[in-house]
This record gives structure tokens, sequence and C-alpha cells, in this order.
């Protein structure tokens, strides 16, 4: 139960971290914040339903708890390791292909790092941040360059402790289906 409590825990927050980016305007697009909200509710649903199975114990319900939440730890182990295994050289062209995919959020990382274009600005593009004003802009590649390195260790050394965490779930919740439900007949077996 414990385990399944702190999957909750996650989930809401993920979902007031959302919250609070948009709240706050550090986050303008509402993909991310929409995805990152939908991620959370799903692992609040997916942590419910364990819950519900292990108080109940519930053989269906804890079996298709079991199951996604071992979904969950392969693609969240395999996106960890990624995050990991990145050079700067794949980091570097990670970054470019978003920013010259998202309009959105090429707007919010100008506005909070203060930069102008990606590796150059040309006058005839627009720019969301105050350095404008002095016509002294760094391009924003060589700051994001700089934080992306650390961000990726973070989320991908992040991402592996819960990971081993749900595995962790996985055999507990295997390990409590198989036990005999205590306010069943004593002398049935399950």
């Amino acid at each position: 139960l414990c385990v399944l409590s702190s999957f909750q825990l996650v989930s809401l927050l993920l979902i007031g971290i959302a919250a609070w980016g948009i709240g706050f305007g550090l986050i303008s697009s509402f993909r991310v914040v929409g995805v990152v909200i939908a991620v959370g509710v799903f692992l609040f649903f997916i942590a419910l339903v364990g819950l519900i199975g292990a108080v109940k114990h519930h053989q269906v319900l804890l079996f298709f708890y079991m199951i996604i939440l071992l979904l969950v730890f392969i693609v969240q182990f395999s996106v960890s390791c990624a995050c990991l295994a990145l050079n700067e050289e794949q980091q570097s062209e990670l970054l470019e292909v978003g920013w010259s995919n998202t309009n959105s959020a090429r707007t919010d990382i100008e506005r909070n790092l203060n930069c102008c274009g990606f590796r150059v600005f040309y006058a005839n593009e627009t720019c969301a941040a105050d350095c404008l004003r002095t016509l002294h802009c760094r391009p924003c590649a060589p700051i994001m360059e700089e934080y992306s390195g650390m961000v990726l260790r973070f989320v991908g050394g992040i991402g592996l402790f819960f990971s081993f965490t749900e595995i962790l779930g996985v055999w507990l919740t295997y390990r409590y289906r198989n036990q005999k439900d205590p306010r069943a007949n004593p002398s049935a077996f399950i």
C-alpha cells in the first residue's frame, strides 16, 4: 500500500507542477502542460486501481495493475536510459529540432533565458526577450546547451529511481496477489 500511495503522490505532483508552470506563466504551451497533466491523471488512476485491488484483494484488478505497471516500467526505464546516454552532439541536435518545430516553446525560452535566436538572431525575426531593447542579446543555443546535460542527467536519474520503485511495485503486487485472502473461507484455496 505504501508503494501505491507513493504513485498517487507522484501523479498529484505532476499535475500540480504543470498547473503551477502555466499559472506563473513559465510555460505557455498547452500541449506540454496537457501531456504532463494527462500522464499525472493516468498514473493517478492506475494507482487507484492498484489500491482498490489491494484493499478488496481483487485478483483481476491486481493483475491489470501489475501488467500496466510493468509496461510503465519498461517505457520509463527506456526513456531514462536514453536521457543518460545522449552525448553533447545529440543533445544539440535535439535542441535544434525542438527549437525549429515549436513557436510557443521558442517564445518561452527567449523570455525566460533572455536570449534571441537559436545560433544567430536576424533583425527580421521576432523575439520575446527583454534584451532586445538594449540590442545586446546572446543566442539561445549556448545557454540551453549549458543546462541541457545537467537537466537530462537529473531527469534520467529520477526516472531510473522511480522505474526501480515500479518494478518493486510489480514484485510486491505479484507476491500479494498470490496470497490467500484473509477474509475468505480458511479451508478454501485461491
